[in-house]
């Protein structure tokens, strides 16, 4: 990859802001539609080899034949350590960017992943921790690893639940989403300080889109999952809320210009839409004393250990 000669406003910063990334392999998870979808076909275009890593395979390479450049597809079901495992395990070389994008948003009954979590703790963090994990060999061979996660704004309804990993007796689908990404930015900031401390090389990352629009709302796994909803959210959504393109562009900064540690995301409108700059966090966000607790509670329920030395 070459160094840029100079660093885009993050205000204005869009996809045609990228610097070249030839070179450079990249997984984006949830990559066959909304914000990863976005973020794959801007890394391409740019010069990069993109694997877009979705559950579904038929929906992964109809989203491949819209972008344009050096792309693959891999099966990957977040909700499956067997599927992460796997994923790992055939990946082959040095890995410069992941980017944990994929998630679950929501659904109004309590769902478990295949390993008995809860469906949105299980997928978007347990998952991601999982894939990082088993992914870091890989992405310490690359010249500059790193890694974005992607939050959401949801994350201050979070609290330190999140060591429960959202059980069945007290199940609330916003606050288990909150939980969930609350989670994503816990595990990022540790996995910051993890490496900085074992003089590791990589760089984390994290950032949220805003409100945008997205398969999220109406996804069979979430809120689409309602009488309705996938009928009705096509029409609304795109009403009210930026697009899934203009919520892509922190996850764009995230993994290129953005500083280790730090966390990105519009900044109108409650922090909706509009330009982009430092993200703010709840104080649960910033607690090291919670995010290395739970680093060792998804070790324990995933068996995986990530290691930077």
């Amino acid at each position: 990859m070459s160094t840029p000669t100079r660093t885009p406003d993050l205000a204005r910063f869009g996809p045609d802001d990228l610097p070249d990334l030839t070179g450079r392999r990249v997984v984006v998870t949830g990559a066959n539609s909304g914000i990863g979808f976005h973020a794959a076909k801007a890394y391409a275009a740019h010069g990069a080899h993109v694997t877009l890593a979705c559950r579904n395979l038929d929906s992964a390479r109809e989203a491949q034949g819209r972008v344009t450049g050096d792309t693959a597809v891999a099966e990957l079901d977040l909700a499956s350590q067997a599927s992460v495992e796997a994923f790992a395990d055939a990946w082959q070389g040095p890995l410069d960017l992941l980017v944990a994008n994929a998630g679950v948003m929501t659904p109004p009954r309590y769902r478990e992943t295949a390993d008995g979590h809860e469906l949105q703790f299980g997928t978007n963090h347990l998952g991601h921790f999982a894939l990082t994990g088993r992914l870091l060999p890989r992405l310490l061979e690359a010249d500059a690893p790193r890694v974005v996660a992607v939050s959401s704004i949801a994350h201050h309804r979070g609290d330190d639940s999140v060591l429960e990993g959202n059980p069945r007796a007290t199940y609330s689908s916003n606050k288990a989403y909150g939980n969930s990404k609350l989670a994503n930015l816990l595990f990022a900031h540790e996995l910051q300080r993890r490496a900085t401390a074992a003089g590791s090389r990589l760089t984390v990352t994290a950032c949220h889109p805003g409100v945008s629009n997205t398969g999220l709302v109406t996804s069979p796994d979430g809120l689409g999952s309602l009488p309705g909803v996938k009928q009705l959210a096509p029409l609304v959504m795109p009403l009210v809320v930026q697009s899934s393109k203009a919520g892509a562009n922190p996850t764009l900064w995230a993994a290129t210009y953005a500083a280790p540690g730090s966390y990105t995301g519009p900044t109108g409108l409650m922090e909706s839409r509009g330009r982009l700059g430092e993200a703010k966090q709840s104080r649960w966000a910033r607690d090291e004393a919670l995010a290395a607790r739970l680093w060792d509670v998804s070790v324990e329920l995933t068996g995986v250990s990530p290691e930077l030395g």
